[in-house]
Parts: structure tokens; sequence; C-alpha cells
């Protein structure tokens, strides 16, 4: 019988101090780049959503003001942040901006409703119900006067903390059918 000794060493190899500071510095970058890759994604699905969502506020407050305004008996008053009307029930019916909290909000009787909320600005325009020769309503400050109402707004929200998702500025004349 003949007995041989194997050597069962094999050389094992293992990484070198440089070829794993390379590896990390490669990991450590696709890493970065796969995190900025995900915020700017998702910051742009967040500033969509905002931008529909305020879209959809903006049209449904609209809606809701041209049928209620175009149904109203006569404009009573104004200011530059508020109309109030009569509506066709005798009722005073009302719409007021609060700028110090941005909020547009309807009164009728005892109940009260916000129609917009992060409403940056807002402005009523009232003209009478006359135009000009070319076709262009005429300003008025004479309550009584009034047949077309101009409204104005802008909203807007953070993202981040910082304003970069702006709508831009929704606009409508609404004329009064009853005057």
């Amino acid at each position: 019988m003949d007995f041989r000794t194997t050597s069962t060493k094999r050389r094992c190899r293992g990484f070198t101090l440089a070829e794993y500071l390379i590896a990390c510095g490669v990991g450590s970058l696709l890493l970065m780049v796969i995190g900025s890759m995900s915020y700017h994604s998702g910051r742009s699905f967040v500033a969509m959503a905002n931008y529909v969502d305020l879209e959809n506020r903006s049209r449904n407050a609209l809606d809701a003001m041209t049928r209620e305004i175009r149904q109203a008996n006569c404009l009573t008053s104004y200011t530059a942040n508020s109309l109030v009307f009569e509506d066709f029930d005798g009722q005073p019916l009302s719409y007021t901006y609060d700028p110090a909290h941005h909020v547009l909000s309807r009164s009728k009787g005892a109940s009260t409703s916000t129609l917009l909320t992060e409403c940056d600005s807002l402005s009523f325009s009232v003209f009478q119900r006359n135009p000009t020769n070319d076709f262009n309503a005429v300003s008025t400050t004479n309550a009584t006067l009034v047949k077309l109402i101009q409204l104005n707004w802008k909203c807007s929200r953070t993202i981040f903390k910082s304003k970069v998702n702006t709508e831009s500025v929704q606009s409508a004349k609404i004329v009064i059918r009853k005057q």
C-alpha cells in the first residue's frame, strides 16, 4: 500500500484593500444616483398631483359660484373681497375672500361653507349692464346697475417647504341673468 500525503491547501485569495475601496466608491455613487432620481421623480409626481387637485377644486368652486350667481336676483353690495347677492329665494348670498387665511367662503342664511383654500389672491370686479360700442363692459360703483361679475384667483401649494407648484390664474365672467 502506498501512502501519499496530498496537500489540501489551496491558496484562498480575498479582496485587497484597493479593490474593496473601489467597490465601495462605485456602490456609493450608484446609491446616490438612485436616491437622486427617486427624490426628483417623487417631487414631480407630487407636483402633478397637487396641480390636478388645485385645478379640480378651482373648477368645482367656479361651477358652484357660476350656477348661484346666474340665478341670483341682484347684487346688493360688494367690496374688493366680498360680494353679497339677493338670491332667487330672497335670502342674502355672500362670497367672501379672507386674504389672511387664503380662504374663499360662501354664506347663505346660517350656513357657511369653504369653496377654496390655499388661495393666494382673489379679486372681484363688477360691470354695468350696457356695454360700450366695442362690446367691453363698463365698470360701475352702483350695485343696482351690476350685470356682469369678473372673478380672478390664483391658488398654490408648497412642495418640500418651497412654492414651486403654482396654479395659473383662474378667471371667469359671470352674467346675472335676472338683472
